[in-house]
């Protein structure tokens, strides 16, 4: 993996709790989590277009 051992990521996962702390470790997860998220659909090539303008329900999918 990149030649990062076991020893290496303890050492990153060390230094991060002490930069950011432990409570705050979840919030970043996720905030990491969200943008891979974000990441995929716009790399998809689907886009969501909302045909309809009062309750966007309706959702027409085209391809790029």
């Amino acid at each position: 993996m990149f030649g990062i051992g076991m020893p290496e990521l303890l050492i990153i996962l060390v230094i991060i709790m002490i930069v950011f702390g432990a409570g705050r470790l979840p919030e970043i997860g996720s905030g990491i989590g969200k943008g891979i998220r974000n990441f995929r659909k716009a790399t998809s090539g689907k886009d969501e277009i909302d045909v309809t303008p009062n309750n966007g329900k309706e959702k027409k999918e085209i391809d790029n």
